[in-house]
């Protein structure tokens, strides 16, 4: 089939480029642009105890907005505490603002008071909090709101010139447009450190102008197919993809298109150092290449395509809009670049004239060798290694607030950093709690005693006294936790004694819900325990039955899923010391070992693919096990290792993007392709197979020697 696809795109290359084109163009036209989002519980499904309090919120008080949409902190310029003209002066900007910026949008109103009617003054006197109330209709994280955000920072600057004061501002929406400015900030740093990478990358392999610009080209047509795409899935499909899924395709598509180019490219410059033309090569490029690109792209895309049944709204967005990316990627590595370089020929190369040399391999071949005579002992070193990693995963802490990531030097960091040295711990956000009834009206002596039992429960600091619906049959209850709502123990207090108690507490016939910031970090963490169980054995189970279709064998796919599972844990591992144990953070984004798990497994996979069908190769043409396995180092590891760096270079790049959620990403997904490249699929897969012998490929017996191999080694020059 591969060899098929490869007479045709050599016979009709200009055919195949103009396809590319068209399609490029008429998407770019026609797509919609990807809209992502930042609110959290638009990533849970609705039988979560979070979501349906704000439900029950929207039905039963319309009018009233538990939702703070932005708070403003005001503090003297000179540091002094706050007069009682500074204090009419707040008033005033409060007064004025509202209009300034209308209800169209996200502003309700803007209030200077607490919950008890006092004015929102620290205890010092330092410092004073105003609060926005989010405009009904609103979710605070559309485009209108993110304009609004600036408008209001404008506004505020305006309305506290002459004035002895400053204002900042934090909140779910001005943290939103922080995330958004950073984020695009990141994807234009790791957009240009990406390609900048590549680029050197490619020049030290085959100091070729032309291969440098390769993948630019390429990845650029392929980008805007697959944005398209996406934008399409989510719109109809309607997907929530939270803001970092931008930044992540820049590096899955250079990373994985570099990745699957290089694979066919070294194929086709092996073939034309043997003396083919052009088209033969190309032709015989994809043949050998083809099916270990198809089978690698394949077990990615549905690995990805298993976050389908993921309970959170960002996995089911971010599990469609990657396997569209790479199956693109992967269609375009098996059409667009071998057009490409049929159109090239020769000029591909140029200026270098060093592809014609037969490389010596000494370095893989000695190591090679030494693997191929020692294969216990390289199985065992790469093993424990993995393993020795492995057993640090056991303290992975995650967190749950998406805007933890924020860089230190935007302004709702520094308000929220502010407001939190002069203010209690729960005093920035108080947390909703509904008691609804079934069966009717709900009686004041249920309703003293219910918030009676809720102050008394372990985490909460103060209970305001309860709204009541218009039909009595609700009533609203606003409590101040004693720690930060975004904070680990505000998560764990709700999740537990706080829920325990307003569920115990309720009347006969009522129910109670607990929402707010840490209700719905309780409930992610739910949702994400529930993924764990259900997509890591979907995607393991799915990979391990492309590398049986592609093997031929039940034997090797097991222990290759064990060693790609060992590569995952050794990842996390590594990041857990790294971030969590030397850096001191408190924990990493709860996504982060999925990320892991979908990127190491299918990448890792990638490279074990390559890997086990060069071991097969040799295996095919009468070498034995150890020799096999010694000549697959030997000729697929300079493969490898230029695809691994590649790809881990560009993982890393998200390591510049200053937000800290990049930053743990970047590293654990770098880390973890070198891992799967320099330690899985160079040195742990092929010892094991070498150790395993011919019992590896049971029961297909794809290793025994091709009938005619004697006679037309792989190697052997082809006369043209």
């Amino acid at each position: 089939m591969f060899a098929a696809l490869g007479r045709f795109t050599s016979r009709r290359p200009w055919f195949v480029i103009a396809a590319w084109l068209v399609i490029a163009v008429g998407v770019f036209v026609l797509a919609p642009s990807l809209e992502t989002t930042q609110e959290e519980s638009e990533f849970l499904p609705d039988h979560y105890e979070s979501v349906q309090a704000v439900k029950l919120l929207e039905e039963k008080f319309p009018e009233i907005n538990t939702t703070s949409a932005a708070q403003l902190v005001f503090q003297r310029a000179d540091g002094a505490a706050l007069t009682e003209d500074d204090q009419a002066e707040i008033i005033r900007i409060a007064e004025e603002l509202g209009p300034k910026l209308g209800k169209k949008t996200f502003v309700q109103e803007v209030v200077t008071v607490g919950p008890d009617g006092q004015p929102s003054i620290s205890e010092d006197g330092l410092v004073q909090n105003a609060f926005v109330a989010l405009a009904d209709g609103s979710t605070g994280f559309d485009t209108a709101a993110m304009d609004d955000a600036k408008a209001m920072r404008d506004d505020l600057a305006d309305l506290t010139e002459g004035t002895d004061l400053e204002a900042l501002t934090t909140g779910s929406v001005p943290q939103g447009l922080d995330s958004q400015e950073s984020g695009e900030q990141a994807l234009a740093i790791v957009g240009i450190a990406t390609i900048v990478l590549i680029v050197g990358l490619l020049a030290i392999i085959f100091r070729s102008v032309i291969i440098c610009l390769l993948p630019i080209v390429v990845v650029g047509i392929v980008s805007v197919v697959a944005n398209g795409l996406i934008g399409w899935a989510n719109e109809i499909f309607d997907l929530k993809a939270d803001s970092s899924i931008e930044t992540i395709l820049v590096v899955v598509l250079y990373g994985i298109g570099t990745d699957y180019i290089l694979f066919f490219l070294f194929r086709y410059r092996e073939r034309m150092r043997h003396g083919a033309d052009t088209k033969a090569a190309v032709v015989h490029a994809l043949e050998r290449a083809g099916e270990a690109i198809a089978s690698a792209g394949g077990a990615v895309i549905v690995a990805f395509l298993a976050l389908l049944l993921s309970s959170l709204g960002i996995f089911q967005a971010i599990g469609p809009a990657l396997a569209i990316a790479v199956a693109v990627t992967l269609l375009a590595a098996l059409t667009l670049v071998p057009a490409i370089v049929t159109v090239l020929g020769r000029a591909l190369f140029w200026p270098s004239k060093k592809w014609r040399e037969e490389p010596t391999g000494a370095r893989f071949a000695k190591v090679g060798n030494s693997m191929g005579r020692r294969p216990g002992a390289f199985a065992a070193a790469s093993g424990l290694l993995m393993a020795g990693l492995a057993v640090f995963a056991i303290g992975f802490s995650p967190s749950f607030d998406f805007n933890s990531s924020l860089p230190d030097d935007v302004e709702s960091t520094k308000a929220t950093e502010i407001s939190n040295a002069h203010f209690s711990a729960g005093a920035s956000e108080l947390v909703p709690v509904v008691l609804s009834s079934e069966n009717g009206t709900l009686e004041q002596g249920d309703l003293e005693s219910f918030g009676g039992a809720l102050a008394e429960a372990t985490g909460v600091s103060q209970v305001y006294p309860p709204q009541p619906s218009g039909d009595g049959s609700t009533a609203l209850f606003m409590m101040e936790l004693s720690s930060s709502p975004t904070s680990d123990q505000a998560l764990e207090d709700v999740k537990g004694p706080i829920r325990d108690a307003a569920h115990a507490a309720a009347p006969d016939g009522a129910q109670a819900f607990v929402s707010g910031t840490p209700g719905i970090f309780a409930d992610l963490q739910a949702a994400m325990i529930r993924d764990y169980k259900v997509v890591f054995p979907v995607a393991g189970g799915l990979i391990l039955l492309i590398l049986m279709l592609l093997l031929r064998s039940l034997v090797a796919p097991w222990y290759l899923m064990a060693a790609v599972g060992l590569g995952f844990a050794a990842t996390l591992g590594a990041t857990v010391i790294v971030f969590q144990h030397l850096g001191g953070e408190s924990g990493l984004i709860f996504m982060l070992p999925i990320y892991i798990y979908l990127f190491v497994t299918a990448l890792g996979t990638d490279y074990n693919i390559l890997m086990i069908a060069r071991l097969r190769e040799e295996a095919r043409e009468g070498r034995e096990p150890r020799e096999a396995a010694a000549e697959a180092l030997k000729h697929a590891g300079p493969t490898i290792a230029a695809a691994g760096v590649i790809l881990a270079g560009t993982f890393a790049s998200l390591m510049l993007s200053g937000n800290s959620l990049m930053m743990s990403m970047g590293f654990a997904l770098s880390f973890g392709i070198l891992i799967a490249a320099f330690v899985m699929s160079m040195f742990f897969t092929p010892a094991l197979t070498a150790l395993i012998g011919h019992a590896a490929w049971w029961p297909g017996h794809g290793d025994e020697k091709a009938p005619d191999a004697d006679d037309q080694p792989e190697r052997e020059a082809v006369k043209v």
